[in-house]
């Protein structure tokens, strides 16, 4: 199926329309780009939407070849690592930065939780280092997970990399297993963030933005962990020509599914998106450009300032620096 047009044709629909959804939305909030510091995350959020549905579609499209789906599909999961950093640094932005969240938390206990996966902490207090450890968290996926893209392409150009080849003597058990915990790890520093600020965030609707961005990145993680599972049980099998040669070994054919499945799913995470991040809140302000003309270099320039990674590394050499400090300066309008 995966080889016929049909499927081209039917990933290929759900793609663009995803694209054009979401282009569409990216280019309202650059129009109306009157706060930067929240709008400039929110860009980079939509993003996923594109890279996504265009990385998969060709995957897909180059779906006979065993080695092109690894080069494109390592691009595309680079930038889920970027998503969920982007994420926790916008609810940072709602609440006017960790300065403002630390007057707010600091010293409350935490509260044990089951289902936040908060027992551990049970008995402690909200301090810098617990914000510190959320940011840390996500950090750095943004900077194992593109490690292990470029490991990954090194090590198949070299033949020790396999994708679905679990045996120890190849790479791609240690990668999935390094990559799983990553992750985990992002996600639950993700977590418990939004365990301590919710109360703070309730105005910003962080459950559905939440429940957006974790299902559409966790989604398609626990898919390939399914299809690896299929894939290991023989239920998806490779594909030969007659004579039993060999055309497209087993692992392609699991990527393909899951390229297949994602622009579909881009599909509805578009739409989810339109909703979570409107741009009318920006549009509506006293300072948007409601009924005047913007011109496409500002849109362009509004553009190049949100896909600027200086602020990211920035924020990493900060959380990671051993001399780490709490921050002193407040943003304009928060608290003291």
């Amino acid at each position: 199926f995966l080889q016929t047009k049909a499927a081209q044709g039917i990933a290929g629909t759900f793609a663009v329309a995803a694209i054009l959804i979401t282009v569409h939305q990216i280019y309202l909030h650059l129009r109306y780009y009157t706060c930067p510091n929240e709008q400039r995350w929110i860009v980079r959020v939509l993003f996923i939407v594109p890279i996504y549905s265009f990385d998969s579609f060709l995957s897909l499209m180059f779906f006979n070849n065993d080695n092109f789906y690894v080069y494109f599909d390592s691009v595309r999961d680079c930038y889920e690592a970027f998503v969920i950093y982007s994420f926790l640094s916008l609810c940072y932005e709602y609440l006017g930065g960790e300065g403002s969240i630390m007057a707010e938390i600091r010293g409350k206990p935490i509260k044990s939780s089951w289902f936040w996966c908060t027992c551990c902490l049970s008995g402690g207090q909200y301090t810098i280092g617990f914000l510190r450890f959320c940011k840390q968290a996500t950090l750095q996926f943004c900077i194992i997970k593109p490690v292990m893209a470029i490991l990954t392409l090194i090590l198949q150009a070299f033949g020790y990399y396999k994708d679905g080849n679990f045996s120890p003597a190849g790479a791609y058990l240690y990668i999935t297993v390094i990559y799983n915990f990553s992750i985990s790890l992002a996600l639950y520093g993700l977590l418990l963030f939004y365990f301590a600020t919710k109360d703070l965030l309730s105005a910003y609707e962080p459950v559905l933005k939440f429940c957006i961005i974790k299902s559409t990145i966790f989604l398609s993680f626990w898919q390939g962990v399914v299809l690896a599972i299929l894939e290991k049980t023989e239920v998806i099998s490779p594909i030969y020509h007659e004579g039993n040669q060999l055309v497209v070994g087993v692992g392609t054919v699991s990527a393909g599914w899951q390229n297949f499945f994602i622009c579909i799913e881009m599909f509805v995470a578009a739409i989810a998106l339109r909703f979570a991040f409107p741009h009318s809140v920006y549009s509506s302000g006293p300072t948007s450009t409601h009924g005047r003309t913007v011109s496409l270099q500002s849109i362009s320039s509004s553009l190049k300032e949100t896909m600027n990674p200086r602020d990211i590394m920035q924020d990493a050499i900060h959380n990671f620096h051993p001399q780490y400090q709490q921050y002193t300066q407040y943003q304009h309008g928060s608290k003291p």
